[in-house]
């Protein structure tokens, strides 16, 4: 008997596959915590020029910008401990348009870095994807890259 259910299972078995369940996430958005949310949106939008969008309940000290489709990035103005900004934790911005990007650093006086920490120098990965650093005014790294999405 043990061994017909066991044969029953194992031919049924593989019929039924289990479906792995997948969450479909999407980015909605980063949020940082900055020391003066227009000095912060002044960068966003006139640097990185980033759309801002409003905020639902147009407190102060909440600025929003959207970044492409629905993901946003949320500027909130608080009191922080003061933390090591590592290059290694990093927004990632990408664009087909790095050498345009690098003109518009440059005509702004915004300096960038390379991944090794080479002011003005451009990182060029193995895959192929060029990339660059830059620091917003609270010292936050973003990463502008030219990977295809």
């Amino acid at each position: 008997m043990k061994n017909l259910f066991l044969s029953l299972f194992l031919a049924t078995g593989a019929a039924l596959s289990v479906q792995a369940q997948t969450f479909d996430f999407k980015i909605d958005h980063f949020a940082l915590v900055v020391e003066d949310s227009d000095v912060s949106a002044d960068f966003y939008a006139n640097i990185l020029k980033l759309e801002e969008t409003p905020h639902p309940d147009k407190k102060p000290g909440f600025r929003w910008f959207i970044v492409s489709g629905n993901s946003q990035i949320h500027l909130i103005e608080k009191d922080f401990a003061p933390f090591e900004k590592n290059k290694s934790m990093h927004l990632c911005l990408s664009t087909q348009d790095l050498d345009g990007m690098i003109a518009h650093l440059e005509k702004n006086k915004v300096p960038y870095w390379d991944w090794p920490g080479k002011e003005n120098a451009v990182t060029l990965r193995s895959d192929g994807v060029r990339q660059i650093y830059i620091q917003d005014p609270d010292k936050y790294w973003i990463e502008i890259n030219t990977a295809k999405h």
